[in-house]
């Protein structure tokens, strides 16, 4: 079980994402202890406009637009919305007093990950996969063995494939909850 996707990749990819929500709070303490918290305001307007910057991705998917090859655009997309995701939770920093403010960071987060669970995680448990089958079957083990050997390896995978069915309406969500925060915060501050 050490060799396989839960402890190889899973655990990692866990650790690495929780030490971008933490570099997140950490700089928002920075901005505290130094008396600049007024950045995180402006963080929010840089932060959803680097995100929408990063939708000309799907429109180009779509074929709404014609700019630039698709890969150019998916490895824009990826570092657009990761940078401004981390813009954003930064400008929510650790005050956010409002339930429509946790609910959009909650989707935020989801939505972060699902994206990730996508482009890093899956791709490395493939390999992870591959490489664990491959090893199985020159030990002398049967098909059947490897099946039974590698059973959590393969539900992990089939749970992970299922990420774009929770990434476009986590996206779609977050987009609404984020525009009813705009438009409440611009009618109510």
């Amino acid at each position: 079980m050490k060799n396989g996707i839960v402890f190889k990749d899973i655990i990692p990819f866990l650790v690495w994402y929780s030490t971008l929500i933490f570099g997140a709070i950490f700089i928002d303490v920075i901005l505290h202890f130094f008396d600049i918290v007024f950045i995180g305001k402006y963080l929010g307007y840089l932060g959803t406009l680097t995100i929408l910057t990063s939708f000309l991705y799907s429109l180009n998917k779509r074929g709404k637009i014609k700019i630039f090859t698709p890969k150019i655009l998916l490895d824009y997309h990826e570092y657009l919305a990761l940078s401004g995701s981390i813009m954003i939770l930064v400008h929510a920093g650790i005050h956010i007093n409002a339930i429509l403010p946790w609910l959009a960071i909650l989707m935020l987060l989801i939505n972060v990950a699902s994206g990730l669970v996508g482009k890093h995680l899956l791709a490395q448990a493939n390999q992870t996969m591959r490489e664990r089958k491959l090893i199985l079957k020159r030990s002398g083990m049967t098909e059947e063995e490897v099946a039974r050997k590698i059973f959590w390896d393969t539900t992990s995978m089939n749970t992970m494939k299922k990420w774009r069915e929770i990434h476009l309406p986590i996206t779609y969500f977050l987009g609404l909850l984020s525009l009813l925060h705009i438009i409440t915060v611009t009618l109510f501050h």
